[in-house]
């Protein structure tokens, strides 16, 4: 398993938008792609500031880069972040991801 995470800052006054943004449209495309297995999105309101991170998990690398194309390290953004967003990291992470259930050994 695959997990992908994405990272972006907003305004406070506009956290509460964006959460709204990533729930409803944001993250629909994550969903209607084959080979994810789940979608979170995380929130921490700073002082001056609101951080959201997207965590994805999918199948393999190949289900990224059916949602991510080719060069599946490159952050995608959609037209509703522009006006939102603080700055657009260039890049996301992946991790291989490990469930550990009882029993677990290599």
């Amino acid at each position: 398993m695959i997990t992908r995470t994405w990272h972006g800052r907003t305004r406070l006054e506009d956290a509460d938008k964006y959460l709204r943004i990533l729930l409803d449209e944001g993250t629909k495309e994550y969903l209607e792609t084959p080979g994810n297995l789940s979608v979170k999105v995380w929130r921490r309101t700073d002082a001056d500031c609101c951080h959201f991170w997207t965590l994805t998990e999918w199948t393999d690398i190949n289900a990224v880069k059916t949602f991510a194309g080719e060069d599946h390290e490159k952050a995608k953004y959609y037209p509703q972040d522009k006006d939102i967003l603080l700055e657009f990291e260039e890049h996301v992470s992946h991790f291989e991801t490990f469930v550990v259930r009882q029993g677990n050994s290599l």
